[in-house]
């Protein structure tokens, strides 16, 4: 196979851009970079397309080493013909290329490999060629041996052989394995016992095979390693058994009913539950790949979520028995100060709490409290309404999710940051980071511990891994990453770096106080030249004597920067002072190729410096939704329905949204109440942190679920 090629006109491009791209990861270079500085090479496809197109050069180099394998087996056993080596060359998934070395793949102990280890393959042959000059039970007489006593032993073995040899067929198995896809049912019946009632949704459940949605199939899987569901795929018979008999019946009265006996013993001993097998398990995978897709699309707005900057923030832990844990961060994300406060039951003590809170509220000029979303929140929120009135600086309030919080608290890396303050007190800490700067406090926690999706724990965990590890690298390098504040656990995920490098950047900085250019990233233990050209663009140096290293700007276009500026007698002093707002138009009106040429770089690359000169050392978050701030509460309680809500997208999920209403419990806005017009998935609309208008539908205090609808609200 000619991957180059192949990939070139899968992905839609020339056949040079997907040759520079292999050549590009081949080398080493990460998605990161190879998407922002080395556009001309591949004519700027995304992150997300390098990606795919990353996983599709790792599949198709396997296919061919598995090819490889296949025809060195086949060869050593001596059965290599010009038929398998078409069939081979056509092959385009590894299923279609285990299916061809399915016959002649060394085989545990079967009813087969004994027949044949008695000398009966060639009376299977015979029974195979199903010949109207061949009386099947004369021949079988000349089989007859000590260890083939009688003709119905004989007849039995060779059954066995063409059974094995039917269950093996290439082409047979494509077209059943059709059949399922499109005309098979999955069943469910439920096993009683003391789980059983999650599953009672499932009691006689029945749905197509091609129809199933993903999330149906992972809580059915769940189900069925639960013990309480009894999960089977049924397909039609008859159509089963029309298309072997095409393949293997060839209508001789003497052999008819033995080969029907064969091929129903093939169908229903090898071939159906082989089959069954492989279709749970391709629809698994799907299952899989749709909902890590859900968690990737939900994680990136999450970590992109505009930072809350130059605010002092007070981080609310809340608790009921243990009470609520409390911190008091700067701007900085410094810890000032720390405490614990019992407003909530049990104790209640809710005037002792608010004068401890109005002292430090006071004391540290605090602007906003971060509540998080998990135990007591609820009471928590109510608490922070009641101090808000108390307090005479305009204090505000918004409430995190706090998911993962408690796993980084309990960490090694959470331990190594603050070894002098408890579990509980380190989550406090993380819950006010969360609102001052999302990307720089969720990328401490293991990704797949944020709570952005369904089913993690059953999902093939390094494959999860690697996914969300791409978005969270892909956000990191997209907004910048500040050289001289940045934590390790952040710069590990910077282009080119490892968590090693991040430690020795963080010590390099403590020495000299402070990294004042990107060229001194040079002098630090272990980061060579090819990490540096790697990460040097995605780092900034704030405040340094080069304006420059504050942009996304590479420093090997530092030079193609200068001649551009110099062409329109421009100077980094302007773009210091903000004076080059004129440059694109001067641009337009020479020629983008011709300033192109002149600066010695490609068009991609001007623009993207042009970009970085407007507005340095700009974040790119800022644009993106900012927290909702509250300052009174709302109780599932006061809701009614038909009332019109301002609220937040906290989940995208296959079925839906939920959406935060400044309750306690999210509600569900069903993908039938997301749009008038069809959508397939509710991500073509909605996306996490998305501020959106809902209305009530119902409210259901016992069971706490809120259902909403995003339908017919400009209407009225």
């Amino acid at each position: 196979m000619d991957i180059t090629l192949t990939l070139a006109q899968e992905f839609g491009l020339k056949e040079e851009y997907s040759k520079n791209l292999i050549s590009l990861l081949d080398e080493g270079c990460t998605i990161p970079f190879i998407a922002r500085y080395r556009k001309e090479m591949h004519g700027t496809c995304d992150d997300q397309t390098i990606r795919a197109f990353a996983d599709r050069l790792k599949y198709l180099r396997n296919l061919n080493d598995e090819k490889a394998k296949v025809e060195k087996a086949i060869t050593e056993q001596g059965k290599w013909t010009d038929e398998i080596a078409k069939a081979l060359a056509d092959a385009k998934t590894l299923t279609d290329v285990e299916d061809i070395y399915r016959p002649y793949k060394p085989k545990r102990k079967t009813r087969a490999s004994v027949a044949i280890a008695k000398g009966l393959d060639p009376l299977a042959d015979i029974l195979l060629m199903q010949s109207k000059s061949h009386e099947i039970r004369k021949e079988a007489e000349k089989f007859i041996t000590e260890e083939v006593p009688t003709v119905d032993d004989a007849i039995a073995g060779a059954k066995d052989i063409v059974a094995e040899r039917i269950s093996d067929d290439a082409e047979l198995r494509k077209e059943l394995r059709a059949l399922i896809e499109n005309k098979g049912i999955i069943k469910c019946e439920l096993i009683e016992n003391e789980n059983s009632f999650t599953y009672e949704t499932y009691a006689g459940f029945k749905q197509e095979v091609k129809t199933i949605p993903s999330h149906r199939i992972l809580a059915i899987n769940r189900g069925e390693k639960e013990k309480c569901l009894k999960v089977e795929i049924e397909v039609n018979r008859e159509l089963a058994m029309e298309t072997i008999n095409k393949f293997f019946k060839k209508n001789n009265a003497d052999t008819d009913a033995l080969m029907e006996e064969v091929i129903n013993d093939s169908y229903d001993r090898l071939l159906f539950p082989s089959l069954e097998r492989e279709a749970r398990s391709n629809l698994t995978d799907r299952a899989d790949e749709q909902a890590i897709k859900m968690f990737e699309v939900n994680l990136k707005p999450l970590l992109m979520e505009a930072p809350l900057k130059n605010n002092i923030i007070l981080g609310l832990d809340p608790a009921y028995r243990t009470g609520c844990k409390i911190a008091v961060i700067d701007t900085n994300g410094n810890v000032l100060a720390t405490t614990v406060i019992y407003p909530t039951p049990p104790q209640s003590k809710t005037e002792e709490s608010i004068e401890k809170l109005k002292a430090l509220i006071e004391k540290y000029k605090v602007d906003v409290i971060s509540i998080g979303n998990g135990t007591a929140s609820k009471e928590a929120e109510i608490f922070v309404a009641e101090l808000i009135k108390h307090v005479s600086r305009p204090v505000s309030y918004a409430v995190v999710s706090e998911a993962g919080a408690s796993v980084y608290s309990a960490s090694k890396l959470g331990a190594e940051e603050f070894p002098d303050y408890d579990v509980s007190l380190r989550s406090a800490v993380s819950i006010a980071r969360r609102l001052q700067d999302p990307l720089a406090e969720l990328i401490k926690i293991d990704v797949k511990s944020i709570g952005v999706g369904q089913y993690q724990h059953d999902m093939p965990q390094n494959r999860l891994t690697e996914v969300l590890t791409g978005v969270v690298e892909d956000c990191v390098n997209s907004v910048g990453i500040d050289l001289n504040t940045a934590s390790p656990s952040l710069l590990s995920y910077v282009s080119g770096l490892n968590m090693s490098i991040a430690k020795n950047i963080v010590s390099y900085r403590a020495k000299v106080k402070g990294i004042k250019n990107r060229e001194e990233l040079l002098s630090v233990p272990k980061l060579g030249p090819k990490a540096y050209e790697q990460c040097a663009g995605f780092l900034r140096v704030v405040g340094g004597a080069e304006i420059l290293d504050n942009t996304a700007v590479h420093p090997e276009s530092y030079s193609a920067t200068r001649k551009l500026l110099k062409i329109f007698d421009m100077t980094e002093e302007d773009v210091k002072n903000g004076n080059i707002s004129s440059l694109p138009n001067l641009i337009e009106l020479k020629g983008e190729e011709k300033v192109a040429k002149e600066c010695e770089i490609g068009v991609p690359t001007l623009n993207d410096i042009v970009k970085e000169l407007l507005k340095p050392g700009r974040d790119i978050r800022e644009s993106m939704p900012k927290p909702v701030l509250r300052s009174d509460v709302l109780s599932m309680e006061d809701l009614k329905e038909g009332m019109v809500l301002s609220g937040v997208v906290r989940n995208v999920i296959d079925f839906g949204a939920f959406v935060d209403i400044g309750v306690h419990q999210d509600g569900l806005v069903h993908i039938s109440q997301i749009s008038d017009a069809y959508i397939k998935h509710p991500s073509e609309v909605l996306k996490v942190g998305q501020r959106v208008d809902v209305k009530v539908l119902s409210v259901d205090l016992q069971k706490k679920r809120i259902a909403l609808t995003m339908k017919g609200i400009d209407k009225e």
